[in-house]
């Protein structure tokens, strides 16, 4: 396996200030920084806590974008599926369902729910992963995608 751009300082950079958003949000607004829940609260809003939930969700999309613009990107000109849009459509309605059946996504488990101590989110963390694992296999070895 050869690893093509890896830059550890901006992952490292990326990660801390994950943590910090995920703090700052647990701090102010005690609410837990995972993705779906919070997309889900805006589809489906529960107390009328709408505008801090926007602002989160533009927040991720403008990051990625200054991000690009300012240059500072490792090499990513574009990224291109590798399927259609029913594909695309059909994988956004699993990890939907997922998240749902699994009360939560990675961000909320994975960085949120193991930084608490959580024994649900690490066993909802170590289903993902092995999950990842064992689709990487299927496409790679059994489908022979790239």
């Amino acid at each position: 396996m050869e690893i093509i751009n890896f830059t550890p300082y901006s992952a490292l950079l990326g990660g801390a200030l994950i943590g910090l958003s995920a703090a700052v949000l647990l701090l102010f607004k005690g609410r837990i920084a995972g993705i779906s829940g919070i997309a889900g609260g805006v589809i489906l809003p529960e107390k009328g806590d709408i505008p801090w939930r926007i602002l989160f969700l533009v927040g991720l999309v403008v990051g990625g974008v200054l991000y690009q613009l300012l240059g500072i990107s490792p090499g990513v000109e574009s990224i291109q599926p590798v399927t259609g849009k029913v594909g695309l459509i059909l994988a956004g309605l699993l990890v939907g369902i997922g998240s749902a059946l699994g009360t939560g996504c990675t961000s909320g488990h994975g960085i949120c729910g193991l930084a608490r101590r959580s024994f649900r989110s690490l066993v909802a963390t170590l289903i993902f992963m092995l999950t990842a694992m064992i689709t990487v296999f299927i496409v790679r070895h059994l489908v022979g995608g790239a």
